[in-house]
Order: structure tokens, then sequence, then C-alpha cells
């Protein structure tokens, strides 16, 4: 198969206006249309989506540009979460969906990501040939006079959406107090009018976007205002979502925050007690705590492990048929529901096992007992990220860390697909040793990369 070197793990990412720009917008919109659509026998629709960052007008016209100019019309749904965009590409029959976020990532990044007319993320096999044509593009047609795309009206994709997670939950969340951060993103217009009209009481913080604000010490990756909001308001949970609302971390009741892999324990063991675990097994990635492990052994759970990455674990899940999967980030996946990541959907499961056991969160949490774990990112340029993987001083700092911790924690060292980070990981019981050995490594990685 072509090495890709536009897409990552999560679509094509960069800077705004400089790494990720109109131009390469314009020449994705074409490239991904004509791909995505090419065994048309009809005119195809496609639909696009933004989070709340001030690139994403800017992009999303080039996108559509370019995409009208293969022939397709464009439906643009606004500022909504990823998910939403891959549930309302499939179930109102679009040929493609595109969103354009950064997830996580700070405000002057953005990216754009394709999903199929099934609502699935794109294979490896697809994004190379969408490569091959932004290289090549003189196979593109482009088409002439009345067959030319134009842009469809706009429908209200904000309620479909929203209708549809509210459909899935049974239970009535009355008398749980809720904080929910928003982290200025895509759930801020969504998120706080569902849960209260699920009958919560709903605290919201960081649902205010202007553009720019979208992350900043708030959200998934920055839950301590969350911490804050939950005790000074007496919560019963916190919730706090990404940029692009496709993932999630939690905080209990005490303030404790509370991850992906107490996500998928809590969730995967009352999906086994209420018989719709398929072959009781969870689907998680090679990043998953340790504790995980122990806890799947003690309650008779089958752990299957993928690469980093939900469209990896999405991918298992389909192939050996199982119901939950997901990452320690907070990227959970509900294959029943939904064909990505949902953090509205993981924090309405979550809640809902909360009201029918009848148990506060910190209880729940204690089926997990989490080894001290340490993930700590050298920063290096995103075109030598795997410079590492070939240096021999390198390579002998991680195996003596191998020798170190076998049998007793874990190493694992990899790029990032989204960011230009090579992400250190170390699990282990002292904490203070752990850290330590991850940030030299760290360290010693940057070095060779920024020399």
């Amino acid at each position: 198969m072509q090495t890709k070197t536009l897409f990552g793990t999560d679509g094509v990412r960069g800077k705004a206006n400089t790494e990720l720009t109109p131009e390469l917008a314009y020449n994705l919109g074409r490239a991904g249309a004509y791909v995505l659509t090419k065994a048309n026998n009809s005119p195809p629709n496609i639909l696009t989506g933004t989070d709340s960052r001030i690139s994403g007008d800017m992009l999303e016209a080039a996108l559509i540009a370019g995409m009208c100019s293969v022939g397709a019309s464009v439906a643009s749904a606004g500022i909504l979460p990823s998910p939403a965009i891959a549930y309302l590409t499939r179930k109102n029959k679009f040929d493609a969906g595109v969103i354009i976020s950064a997830s996580h990532n700070v405000f002057s990044d953005n990216g754009i990501k394709f999903f199929s007319n099934t609502g699935y993320k794109l294979t490896d096999e697809t994004e190379a040939e969408i490569e091959a044509l932004i290289a090549d593009p003189t196979t593109i047609p482009r088409v002439l006079g009345e067959n030319v795309g134009k842009r469809l009206p706009a429908a209200n994709f904000a309620t479909e959406y929203a209708n549809y997670l509210k459909n899935i939950i049974t239970t009535d969340f009355s008398g749980l107090k809720i904080a929910l951060d928003c982290a200025n993103g895509a759930t801020s217009f969504i998120a706080p009018e569902l849960f209260t009209n699920l009958g919560a009481n709903v605290v919201t913080i960081n649902n205010a976007p202007n553009g720019i604000n979208i992350n900043a010490n708030c959200g998934s990756t920055h839950p301590e205002g969350l911490v804050e909001a939950v005790k000074a308001h007496s919560c019963d949970i916190g919730i706090a979502f990404d940029g692009d609302g496709d993932r999630l971390i939690c905080v209990d009741e005490t303030g404790k925050i509370i991850d992906g892999d107490h996500f998928m324990a809590i969730c995967g063991l009352h999906m086994k007690e209420t018989n719709s675990l398929p072959h009781n097994t969870i689907v998680t990635t090679v990043m998953s705590n340790f504790g995980l492990f122990e806890m799947a052994k003690k309650h008779n759970l089958t752990l299957e492990q993928t690469a980093v990455g939900d469209r990896y674990v999405l991918e298992r899940m389909l192939a050996g048929g199982f119901a939950i999967g997901g990452e320690q980030s907070g990227h959970i996946i509900f294959s029943k529901h939904a064909t990505t990541g949902d953090g509205i959907l993981s924090a309405l499961m979550l809640v809902s096992i909360m009201k029918t056991k009848a148990q506060p969160l910190s209880q729940l949490t204690n089926v997990l007992e989490l080894f001290p774990q340490v993930l700590v990112g050298a920063k290096v340029p995103n075109d030598k990220k795997q410079l590492y993987k070939n240096n021999a001083t390198i390579q002998s700092s991680i195996e003596q860390l191998n020798e170190k911790y076998q049998g007793v924690g874990r190493i694992l060292v990899r790029p990032s697909g989204t960011e230009p980070l090579v992400r250190v990981m170390i699990e282990g019981k002292n904490l203070a040793e752990i850290t330590n050995d991850a940030k030299n490594l760290a360290a010693e990685i940057e070095k060779l990369s920024n020399s």
C-alpha cells in the first residue's frame, strides 16, 4: 500500500493557513469528493460541519469549492460535533461527510476528516488513493455548465442529532446535578440543552466559543476547572468534552478525574451483567492501564488490544462483533449506536448506569485500580517523528527501560498521529521513578529530533 504523508490517524491536520491551507482544503475537497462518489450514477450530495475554530469558515469554503468543482452538491451543518456529522451522513443518505476540526488541539490548528456514506472513517487504502490524486490531480474531472455542484439548503441537523441521542436513553436524570465543560467547542450548543431536557440540573462552563478559546485551558485535556465546578456546586458528576465532542473525561462527586479506562471498566462490566456484551469482550489500545487487564481477569472479561487510534479500535470491533471499545483518552465507541467515538453519547451511557445502579460515580470506579502511569510528549517536527526508531542510542535507552520494567510495568514509545510529538508512556509502581525515566527519554528524543 502507498505510504500516506497527509493523513494521520485522524484525518489531515496542521497549522491553519500555513500547513493546512485553503489551497490544500480545496484539493482535498476535489480529490475526496471524487474518490468517495466516483461510483455514483447520479450527482453526489455531501455533508460538512465544523467545530468552533476561527479558521473553520475559511477552510470549509475552500473545501466546498473543491467538491462543487467535481459535481458534488454540499450541505453545511454548521458547528456540530464530529460524531454528529458521522451519524447524519449515514441517516440522511449523504454520499460522504466531512468534519473540519483539530479535536483537542489548540485553536490555531485545524483538520479535515472524511466519513464514508456509512458514517465510518476512511480506510488507509482510501486515504492513500485521495493523497495520490492530490499529488497528481490530472485524472480528476472538472464538470462544466449545469453539472457544477452547489450548496444545498440548510436543515436543522443539530436538533435531529440531539433527538437521536435523547431517544437512546431510557432513564430519567432527575435528581442529578451534572457539571458540563464544553471546551468552548462543538458541544456548546447541544450538550447543556440535552442533559437539561433529560431532567438533570445542569451547571455549564466553557460553552461560549469565540473562535479562539476552543480547548483553551478547558475541556477533556484540562479538567482542572471542571473539578472546581463539581466541588463548588456539589455536583454528582462532571463531564468534560474535547473541541469536536468525540471524547470525554469525567470527574466524580469527590473531584477525582475518571479517564477512558475507568469508563470502559464500568460500562463493560454493566453490559456483561445485562447480557449486552458480545463475547464478554472490550476492545482497547496498547495505551490502556495494566489495571484494566487485572480488572478484566477478575471479572472473566476479555480485552482485545489494538494500535492507538479509535479507527483501529473500531476496525477490531466490527471484525469481532464487539459492542464497546475505546481509548484511555476518552474516545469510547458503542457500535450499536455510533460509527465513531461520541463524547455526549458516552456521557449519557455513564449517567444512565449511575441512575440504574443508584450508586455514586466514586463507588462505580472502585471496580478498577490503576497502576501509576506517566505520559510525556517529546516535541519534534512532524517530518522527524520517525527519526528515533533508527537511532541506536535511543533504541538502547528504550531497551534498558524495557528490561527495567519487565514484569512490574511497561514502556511504550510512539509518534503522535495528530500532533508534532513523540509520546513516551511508562507504567510502574513508583510514580517518581517512572516520571523521571519518561522525562529523560523524551528529552533524548527531543534533542535528537531538533538537532
